[in-house]
């Protein structure tokens, strides 16, 4: 079947483009659009035209199969012009979405008529693109340049409500009957015929607009180019001809396509849809129902999980043993609520119908009817064992038993039960009400319908829920000890800690290590490993760290740690006493400073991820090698658009990373780093981690 097809209404001709799911610009849809306005065109009882779609949506951008392949004709920018070009007046009626290109088709009609719940939006950014269709030049002379930049930089959609404000629609039907009320304002039309944005003028903005966007935007978009171009774009919309424009525009488009920027933006995109694909996982595998949940635990994980969940609309009941602890964990709910009142991103109505859900309670036995426990204890092996045994005597049959270790061994915890079958990890990251990462950790007997229910849980979350499996870490938290290590390491070599997140913040990091370590508490590793006794017998390993902890210099939260942290203040100030600690110590350690290049610690950090990642696929731990990329992108900070570490990994070659592996080796107490066989044979097989599949 055509995916684009023509009617006639009388005096209208109707073109519907009907390319399932979501109508996406190939190049048959193309073609058939260019097809099908020629006819309009051509047709003399044609007055007007009206362009939809079938489905659940209006065009919601370009067909992902084509991105990366050279283009075929039509191109999209043609097929805008040649709608814009006709003598006949052509209306877009807009349904669920128009994004990317598909409101760069409708920027094209003369007129733009929208459903009421629609959205209009060019998300382009968040690939490492700008829209290149003619969007950045229409839009402005519709909205103004203002609007235009947060519309293009921000990415997000506006609804119609909102775009019928801004100007970038004219109209939003009434009633649900979109085709007739399209068919209907068409004939209106008529008599006052086409409209061209071409022909627009954009208003003179405020002078200043376009250096205070960028400086507004430098801290945010730091090291992307495609921001940047969007701004130069729009205001060149104000200063030289729509076709001078449009040709800057192309050239800039064509840059950013090419770019490695872009190239990681779409791995991190595609990789995040690929994540729910997991051997022995589909569709049609059973999932049980969660409507009540409870949480074990009420410190600020707990509290930020609760919160969570009851936004999503659950029962809940927070379970703590400590009266104050209780107490604070329910006042933490009701801030994160109030806050969210504050911020505009709760009405006073949800929050009183969610904490009409909320309970508190010190009794296991209020448990007995929860879908859900998720248990967020001290992470201690004994006392995880210990809450998971009182659960199995309390909780029903079919309940989901659910652990948020973020280290420990969730076959151990599961075995302290009788239905290990039903215990899963669900490690939360910090703040748990923020952050998107959800680590589904599947353990040995863990059952499948465990597994699709905790992602349904995730999805209903908001969360992107990466299926790992079970080891001292797992995916996240097992790279980040590499990570570290080499952090640690380099301190005692010589490097500062500010030059040290310095290099790596510029790099692209969210923040260094070093801040990063102050933020989380310099304790809470510690202590991890102090049980643990798997550690290597190196006298280097995390020896910083390890001295800060014994001194009680646990980082923001008592004011000090790797820096020094003024009253008040999460500001991290370089200090001469830990400078002077870590010299002393790598003097007795015998391990000669000496200055290290920003290079340097690129390299071995990052690496230092890419190895541990290539052994935790070697392993089975994780399903593929983009999952990684998502753990460590939305979990760790690591910089979008390089795509993660093993993406990052393919695009510098297995090769590159070989040979500075050797070198590192030859150093004096790194004899640690060894290339694992699978990173090994993609450099002989000059193959990549991309292309190993999942079985």
């Amino acid at each position: 079947m055509r995916p684009v097809k023509i009617e006639q209404h009388g005096t209208i001709s109707v073109i519907t483009i009907d390319n399932p799911p979501v109508n996406a610009l190939s190049q048959s849809v193309r073609a058939g659009l260019m097809d099908c306005l020629d006819t309009a065109v051509s047709d003399t009882e044609t007055k007007a035209i009206v362009i939809l779609c079938a489905g659940r949506t209006f065009i919601a951008g370009a067909d992902i199969r084509e991105l990366g392949k050279p283009p075929e004709l039509p191109h999209l920018p043609d097929v805008v012009s040649a709608i814009e070009a006709s003598d006949k007046p052509v209306l877009a009626a807009i349904h669920g979405t128009a994004l990317g290109g598909g409101f760069e088709v409708a920027l094209g009609c003369h007129y733009r008529m929208a459903a009421a719940d629609a959205a209009v939006g060019l998300p382009e950014v968040k690939l490492g693109l700008l829209p290149g269709a003619t969007g950045t030049q229409r839009l402005p002379r519709l909205t103004g340049a203002e609007k235009a930049l947060d519309v293009m930089l921000s990415g997000n959609p506006m609804k119609a409500n909102a775009a019928l404000q801004a100007g970038a629609i004219d109209k939003i039907a009434s009633g649900d009957d979109l085709q007739a009320a399209a068919i209907a304002y068409a004939v209106e039309l008529i008599a006052s015929g086409p409209r061209r944005i071409r022909d627009m003028i954009v208003e003179p903005p405020d002078p200043a607009l376009f250096d205070n966007t960028r400086k507004k935007i430098a801290r945010k978009t730091r090291g992307l180019i495609s921001p940047e171009k969007i701004v130069r774009c729009v205001e060149l919309s104000a200063q030289i001809s729509f076709d001078e424009g449009c040709e800057a525009e192309r050239e800039f488009f064509l840059e950013c396509k090419a770019s490695p920027q872009s190239s990681g933006l779409q791995h991190a995109f595609f990789s995040e849809r690929a994540v729910s694909k997991v051997p022995g996982i589909g569709k049609d595998t059973t999932k049980r129902e969660i409507n009540s949940v409870a949480v074990i635990g009420a410190g600020t994980m707990g509290a930020g999980i609760a919160y969570s969940c009851l936004n999503a609309g659950c029962e809940l009941t927070l379970l703590d043993n400590n009266d104050e602890g209780l107490k604070r964990g329910q006042e933490t709910v009701r801030g994160l609520y109030q806050a969210g009142v504050e911020r505009g991103k709760v009405s006073d109505a949800q929050m009183e119908d969610d904490l009409g859900r909320f309970r508190a309670s010190q009794s296991y036995d209020d448990l007995g009817n929860a879908d859900l426990v998720i248990e967020a204890v001290f992470e201690n092996l004994g006392i995880k064992k210990e809450v998971l045994g009182k659960l199995d005597d309390v909780c029903k049959k079919g309940a989901i038993l659910a652990t948020n270790t973020s280290t420990l061994d969730v076959d151990e915890i599961a075995a302290s039960t009788k239905r290990p079958e039903d215990v899963i990890g669900l490690h939360f990251f910090s703040p748990a009400h923020i952050m998107r990462l959800l680590e589904i950790v599947r353990g040995t007997k863990t059952s499948n319908e465990i597994i699709a229910s905790s992602f349904a849980l995730a999805k209903r979350l908001g969360k992107i829920g990466v299926v790992v499996g079970n080891c001292f870490g797992f995916v996240g938290n097992r790279m980040l000890y590499s990570y570290g290590r080499e952090n640690q390491r380099l301190l005692l070599e010589g490097a500062a800690p500010e030059y040290i997140d310095r290099v790596l913040y510029d790099w692209g990091m969210a923040m260094g290590p070093n801040a990063v370590g102050d933020l989380a508490g310099l304790d809470v590793g510690y202590k991890v490993r102090q049980e643990r006794t798997d550690l290597p017998d190196d006298p280097t390993f995390y020896r910083v760290a390890d001295m800060l902890a014994e001194q009680g210099r646990f980082g923001q939260k008592t004011g000090k740690g790797m820096y020094l942290y003024e009253q008040g203040s999460r500001t991290p100030l370089p200090d001469a006493q830990v400078q002077e600690m870590i010299r002393t110590e790598a003097d007795r350690l015998g391990i000669e400073q000496r200055e290290i290049s920003e290079q340097e610690i690129i390299e071995r950090c990052i690496y230092g991820l890419i190895v541990e990642g290539a052994r935790i696929l070697e392993e089975g731990i994780a399903t593929r090698a983009s999952d990684i990329d998502v753990i460590w992108i939305n979990g760790y900070g690591f910089p979008r658009h390089r795509g993660g570490p093993m993406h990052f990994a393919d695009s510098i070659s297995a090769e590159k990373i070989c040979d500075a592996i050797s070198g590192f080796r030859k150093r004096p107490g790194m004899d640690y780093w060894k290339a694992p066989t699978l990173l090994i044979n993609i450099e002989k097989n000059r193959t990549s981690f991309a292309e190993l599949t999942a079985d």
